[in-house]
């Protein structure tokens, strides 16, 4: 990793400290070794030793984790991610690895089932439902700032795809909600708002699938739909085709029916049309199949969108509902 004003020689001195905190981290001595780690990067800031300070906090943000503190982790974390701005540090692999060092350390739920058993019996306040409430909302601050980051100094508009397939991914999977019921969609929105912004769009097809497992059969087209309008709403024609044939290889691979509906015909359709310049086509499918879009007003504001994506047609009143939502992230 390229830091500025990175000091030499001072290896030996930095070992022996991380062992020290290392080893109050260890013997469960959590406040007291994360105000060390705060003191000593504050020491290292001040002298400019910024790899010192990185390779600090990196340590103890993974040790803190490792031992299920999700706040003290993902505060170092978090300032973890301001020294690499004040560093003026480079957005390259290095950084990445670092950065998904931290979030591999992230606690995962021991027992899902049990956590989904409980939020699903309304036990809100259980401790299982608590501690993932935490491990996410810490997991998710850490990772906004590591976007914001890679925004200022990697040059992605919308943030690294990697940080958005991690944090989409542990979302998914951490989230106690059960989050494909058709009043809780809020959780997927959240996870599906990162997995359209990454570049795995085989991997969200995996989520798609288990989220049409879990909701009600008569639900499982719009979780389709919903998926493969995210990505055309952001103007990506090709990921959302690489994102349909995978759920349809997917449930083939499993035994499983793609669903025949409608709505689907509409959006295989649409997929087609979007490949060239077909505006009338487009507007034709939008009014023959307005009965099943409109089992779904979100379906309209994404085809709007498209609309302006692919046609240049201008959208006449803003973005509400959840796609305002999205599109603002």
């Amino acid at each position: 990793m390229v830091v500025a004003a990175a000091p030499t020689g001072a290896g030996t001195g930095t070992s022996k400290q991380l062992q020290k905190l290392e080893k109050r981290v260890q013997d469960g001595d959590y406040y007291e070794a994360q105000q060390m780690y705060k003191s000593v990067h504050s020491r290292y800031m001040h002298a400019k030793k910024y790899s010192e300070a990185i390779e600090l906090l990196s340590s103890g943000a993974v040790a803190m984790l490792k031992h299920g503190q999700v706040t003290c982790g993902t505060e170092l974390g978090l300032l973890l991610i301001q020294t690499l701005t004040a560093a003026k540090v480079p957005f390259d692999n290095a950084a990445i690895d670092q950065i998904r060092a931290i979030f591999n350390a992230y606690p995962r739920a021991a027992d899902s089932q049990q956590e989904s058993e409980a939020s699903n019996s309304g036990v809100e306040s259980s401790e299982a439902t608590v501690a993932a409430r935490t491990r996410v909302e810490g997991c998710t601050s850490f990772l906004r700032a590591a976007l914001k980051w890679s925004i200022e100094t990697g040059g992605f508009s919308r943030g690294a795809p990697e940080l958005h397939d991690m944090l989409g991914q542990y979302i998914w999977t951490e989230s106690p909600a059960p989050v494909c019921t058709p009043n809780q969609h809020q959780e997927m929105m959240k996870a599906s708002q990162h997995f359209v912004r990454g570049n795995q769009p085989e991997a969200f097809a995996k989520v798609v699938v288990e989220c049409m497992n879990k909701c009600y059969p008569s639900e499982a087209d719009l979780v389709i739909a919903r998926a493969v309008m995210l990505y055309l709403s952001l103007g990506n024609l090709r990921d959302a085709n690489r994102l349909w044939d995978s759920v349809r290889q997917r449930l083939s691979d499993s035994s499983q029916d793609f669903p025949d509906s409608p709505l689907l015909h509409f959006v295989k359709f649409l997929l087609s049309t979007l490949e060239r310049d077909a505006l009338p086509l487009f507007r034709m499918l939008r009014q023959k199949y307005k009965p099943s879009l409109d089992r779904d007003p979100s379906l309209e504001e994404y085809l709007d969108e498209v609309a302006e994506r692919f046609y240049n047609v201008q959208r006449r009143n803003g973005m509400q509902g959840m796609l305002g939502d999205f599109m603002k992230v």
